[in-house]
């Protein structure tokens, strides 16, 4: 086998999608934690959804979406349902949030949304690769990782 392999069954391109699985997660536990929980000196439900002039539940959706997409792309259970979620919520950030602003993040643009969206369509496109723990899950289950 080529050392260099790009099979999607290749040790090297689970080890390349676990470090992305890792990196993408990490924003999105800790973004949703903030939203939902106010840990890391977030805001809260009350007071993303008061910033934003939406009702609470529209904060508790986006926290539970985030935190749980994160931990849907961090562990492989359940990987691509977390990945549309993540999908869902980025599509959101970007119309919403971050489209008036241009593209520059430092502006509050969708560079860093759209970053991510893209993330999560490749991620639901591939599936978790090798190390993921969606095979702990009954078969009927593991369709969805």
């Amino acid at each position: 086998m080529d050392t260099y392999s790009t099979d999607a069954s290749s040790p090297r391109v689970s080890v390349a999608l676990l470090i992305l699985r890792v990196a993408c997660a990490m924003a999105f536990l800790y973004h949703g934690s903030a939203i939902l929980f106010g840990a890391f000196g977030g805001p809260g439900p009350r007071q993303f959804a008061a910033f934003h002039q939406w009702p609470v539940i529209v904060a508790y959706m986006v926290g539970l979406a985030q935190l749980a997409g994160g931990l849907g792309v961090l562990t492989g259970v359940l990987f691509r349902v977390g990945a549309a979620c993540i999908i869902a919520v980025m599509l959101g950030a970007i119309v919403l949030v971050h489209l008036p602003h241009g593209f520059d993040v430092s502006n509050g643009g969708a560079e860093y949304a759209l970053t991510q969206l893209l993330l999560a369509i490749a991620f639901l496109l591939t599936g978790p690769g090798a190390y993921s723990l969606a095979q702990l899950l009954p078969a009927w289950l593991q369709k969805f990782s």
